[in-house]
């Protein structure tokens, strides 16, 4: 890896893509993700019309989606077989991708996925994480919902199997699904000492 690989491995996503745990109004139940393509949001709902909102990112042009799935199976440190659609992509370009890569900091699916599923069969979509930090935030990938290591980590011990995804395409909005009022605002002796 050259310096410059370094450096650019290092750079953090823009401030506003950072987790936090904001009030939300939704009819969803908690448990929930809500992923909203268009704002480059993810968020978990909570009890007590909160969440935690992480920073995504998405599909890039002709490659966003939406509709409603499940998380089907869960891992950490993946392995990355790349479809075929997109091996073929990427040999008219002049890139050859691997037939498949094993888990590791070196992986495009990064330290956990949660593959998510459409009617028992995998839509070959994953909620994951990326080597890539600097992409949370921008539409870069070829579907997937991409987040930092960190992020993935923190969502994924929280998910089981059979959790509802609802994901929010980038050219709808999502009135009506969903209301982000802020983040929750702490008092001074909670956010000296904590809960």
């Amino acid at each position: 890896m050259t310096p410059a690989e370094r450096q650019l491995m290092k750079r953090k996503p823009a401030p506003e893509f950072m987790r936090r745990q904001v009030k939300l109004r939704t009819a969803e139940a908690p448990g929930t993700i809500i992923v909203d393509s268009r704002r480059k949001y993810l968020y978990f709902v909570e009890p007590g019309g909160t969440a935690t909102r992480y920073g995504v990112g998405v599909g890039k042009e002709g490659f966003g989606w939406s509709g409603r799935m499940s998380v089907g199976r869960k891992a950490e440190w993946p392995g990355w077989t790349p479809p075929a659609a997109m091996v073929v992509r990427e040999r008219a370009k002049g890139r050859i991708l691997p037939a498949y890569m094993a888990g590791g900091p070196g992986n495009p699916l990064g330290a956990r996925a949660m593959y998510l599923y459409r009617g028992g069969r995998d839509s070959m979509f994953r909620i994951h994480g990326t080597n890539q930090p600097w992409t949370i935030g921008h539409e870069m990938s070829s579907g997937c919902i991409r987040m930092m290591n960190e992020d993935v980590e923190h969502l994924y011990g929280r998910v089981p199997s059979g959790t509802k995804v609802i994901v929010v395409g980038p050219r709808e909005t999502a009135s009506g699904l969903y209301a982000d009022l802020g983040p929750v605002r702490r008092g001074l002796l909670e956010t000296i000492f904590g809960n």
